[in-house]
């Protein structure tokens, strides 16, 4: 359950109108995680703005490798609303369910499905969630083989960004829309959660599936 009230459309500021305009343009709804922000209208624009600058081709990474991104970081952390919402996403970009069930754990590693410059952002991305200080030199290297200084940067961004909103998100409650009720998990079906918290909101979300 939210931990706050979602602030619905017709009793958003002029700030905050604007952010579920150009949410609901990008996502064709406006999601629970940015009603929830709707309390703090001035930094809501700013936090937002980030994610809708990645949320779409360029200006150095297109979109589908920043999805691969999103989908493994969100899953380290055991976000199941955004790993649910970004199943769905990823597979519109052209992330087949079969890539991304193969995205959990290593098996990335040897999936037909993964070129090599994409293991080598993966790798990153699992050093990045779990010991960014320590960062072995061989996983720069093969970064740097296939990716410059300005799409390094937006990689790392787009992890540390869905790092910080699956946190933020989680530590409100923030509720999946039963939008995605529905959805057959991918991620999660392929590799449980790993936290108490995530287990049982996984459990819910299955329960909530309609019956057949």
């Amino acid at each position: 359950m939210a931990k706050l009230e979602y602030v619905e459309p017709e009793q958003a500021d002029p700030i905050t109108k604007k952010i579920y305009e150009d949410a609901e343009a990008r996502f064709e709804m406006v999601l629970n995680v940015f009603k929830i922000t709707g309390h703090a209208p001035e930094m809501a624009r700013d936090m937002w703005q980030i994610f809708f600058v990645i949320l779409q081709e360029g200006p150095e990474l297109d979109w589908y490798t920043k999805e691969l991104l999103i989908l493994k970081s969100t899953k380290m952390g055991d976000c199941l609303y955004c790993v649910t919402q970004h199943e769905v996403v990823a597979e519109r970009v052209g992330v087949t369910p079969e890539k991304q069930a193969d995205i959990v754990g290593f098996e990335y590693r040897n999936s037909p499905h993964y070129t090599d410059n994409e293991r080598a952002i993966l790798d990153l991305c699992q050093h990045v969630v779990l010991n960014p200080e320590k960062i072995p030199a061989d996983v720069w290297e093969g970064v740097k083989k296939h990716y410059d200084d300005g799409q390094i940067v937006e990689i790392v961004a787009t992890i540390g960004a869905y790092l910080q909103v699956s946190k933020f998100g989680d530590a409100l409650g923030v509720e999946l829309e039963p939008v995605w009720h529905g959805h057959q998990p991918i991620l999660f079906a392929a590799e449980a959660p790993t936290s108490a918290a995530a287990q049982h909101h996984f459990e819910e979300f299955l329960a909530q599936a309609p019956a057949e």
